[in-house]
C-alpha cells in the first residue's frame, strides 16, 4: 500500500475553506458571535496571515491524526513496523505483507467510510473536547453545537477524502 502523502497537504485547507463558510454572518458566524459575546467590530484587527497559517498548520496535524483513523491497513504497519526483514522484500514477512495487501489493501477504502470515522472521530474527540471547555468557560449549548457542526463537517471531509485518495 503506498500512500499519497500530497492528500495531506490538500485536505489541511479544509478546516479553512468550512470555516469561511460556517463562520460566515449568513449561515453560524452571528450565532457564534453571540454564544461568545462578541461583535464583528471586536473580532476586527486580528493578523489573519498568523491565524490562517496556523489554522493549515493544525489542519495538516489534523489530517495526520486522522489518517490512521480512516484507513484500516495503517494497523497493519502499526503492528509490523520494526518486524525484522519487514523491509526486505524476500523476506517472509515482506512476502506476507504483500500478500495481506494484494487481499485485504483496498478493503473500506472510499469516501463514504473515511466521511463515517472523520463523523464519529468528531463525536468521540471534538465533542468531549469542546464539552470540557464549554464547562469550563460558562459557555452554552449553542456554543457547543455550532462547533460541533463545524467539527463533524470538517474531520468528515477530510476522513472521506484521505480514505478514498490517500
Amino acid at each position: 500500500m503506498e500512500l499519497k502523502w500530497f492528500i495531506l497537504l490538500i485536505t489541511a485547507f479544509i478546516p479553512l475553506l468550512v470555516g469561511f463558510i460556517w463562520y460566515n454572518p449568513k449561515v453560524f458566524g452571528n450565532a457564534w458571535l453571540k454564544s461568545i459575546n462578541m461583535t464583528e467590530v471586536q473580532m476586527k484587527g486580528a493578523n489573519m496571515i498568523f491565524i490562517f497559517g496556523l489554522t493549515y498548520l493544525f489542519g495538516l496535524m489534523l489530517s495526520s491524526g486522522l489518517m490512521p483513523i480512516v484507513i484500516h491497513q495503517m494497523g497493519f504497519y502499526s503492528t509490523l513496523a520494526n518486524e525484522a526483514g519487514i523491509e526486505d522484500k524476500s523476506s517472509e514477512i515482506a512476502q506476507y505483507s504483500k500478500q495481506f495487501f494484494e487481499t485485504y489493501g483496498t478493503r473500506f477504502r472510499t469516501f463514504k467510510h473515511g466521511l463515517l470515522h472523520g463523523i464519529l472521530t468528531s463525536i468521540m474527540i471534538a465533542l468531549p473536547v469542546l464539552g470540557i471547555n464549554a464547562l469550563i468557560e460558562r459557555r452554552g449549548a449553542k456554543y457547543i453545537f455550532i462547533h460541533l457542526g463545524y467539527w463533524a463537517i470538517t474531520c468528515g471531509l477530510i476522513g472521506g477524502i484521505i480514505c478514498q485518495f490517500a
